[in-house]
């Protein structure tokens, strides 16, 4: 047995970078996820990565060896997927990951009752507005708001949410209230969701004519959608937001539509997952919880 701990500490530091935060992800001291990794030198006899005081990166056997190693977990994790299968008590870790926005209003919410349902099933959320990558990032499922687009995994859509371009009272005040999208784009300040390879450089309309793609422009842009949010509500410029994200600002009248007879095309919500992963029946268990649950909380706000 800790032969494998140190092989999924290994794992987790070659995905994640560096030591510290391969030993957080398995809720290991920096100090004992070190030790994992010498032990398993130790046991070989190679050196598994270079390290430098800025920089840890795995040496060529380090990578021939992470591949193999990474098999053997993903086929251990498999086999205890299949005998859970035939048990009532789903157990074990399911990493997941979700935008800031609906992660914290819609998925976050909810985790603490699937929890309760299923004692023996961990959770562990990560949030971030930023693309990631399933395979490399070692994650179970990776909630998504937008285009939902992956040849190589499994897609579950959840809802179509609409999108609302909002701006504070006095930003209009000061601005004046935007007629078209043309006088949107020559006259104001955009609130722009940016990273990269980020989907948000161009905003998409729904106009008479269909949808139109404009190139919104801006001062300043943030790759977290709630600065976005508290920029617009600052008085700062125009934002794209999901309307759950905004509803409880545009009812109080914090924020207010912009262009409504225009507004943003829906944003899809749903998961992404890898197709062996829904054999799983916590992961499984977990997606089905999600999409009910959630469906229910976005029809709510």
């Amino acid at each position: 047995m800790p032969y494998l701990e140190s092989l999924r500490v290994f794992v987790r530091v070659v995905e994640l970078g560096s030591i510290t935060s391969g030993g957080r992800d398995l809720r290991l001291t920096p100090a004992v996820a070190s030790n994992r990794v010498k032990e398993l030198e130790t046991r070989l006899g190679v050196r598994l990565f270079n390290r430098t005081t800025r920089h840890l990166s795995p040496t060529e056997v380090g990578k021939v060896f992470y591949d193999h190693a990474r098999k053997v977990i993903e086929t251990l994790d498999e086999a205890e997927a299949v005998v859970a299968g035939f048990s009532d008590t789903p157990r074990g870790t399911i990493r997941v990951t979700a935008p800031l926005g609906v992660g914290r209003r819609i998925i976050a919410p909810l985790i603490p009752t699937f929890t309760d349902l299923h004692p023996n099933v961990d959770v562990r959320l990560r949030l971030s507005d930023r693309k990631v990558d399933i395979f490399e990032d070692g994650l179970d499922v990776a909630f998504v708001l937008g285009e939902l687009q992956d040849s190589n995994l499994k897609l579950r859509k959840i809802a179509d949410c609409d999108r609302v371009l909002v701006a504070a009272p006095e930003y209009l005040a000061r601005a004046g209230i935007p007629q078209t999208p043309e006088e949107l784009l020559a006259k104001h300040n955009c609130l722009l969701l940016r990273f990269p390879r980020s989907p948000e450089y161009f905003w998409t309309l729904q106009t008479p004519n269909g949808p139109q793609k404009i190139e919104a422009k801006g001062r300043f842009d943030a790759d977290d959608g709630d600065v976005l949010t508290q920029w617009a509500l600052d008085g700062a410029g125009v934002a794209n937001k999901p309307r759950f994200d905004v509803a409880a600002h545009l009812k109080s009248g914090a924020l207010v539509e912009v262009l409504p007879d225009t507004p943003p095309v829906p944003a899809a919500f749903g998961c992404l997952y890898p197709h062996r992963k829904l054999q799983d029946p916590k992961v499984r268990l977990f997606v089905d919880f999600i999409t009910t649950e959630s469906r229910q909380a976005i029809a709510r706000l």
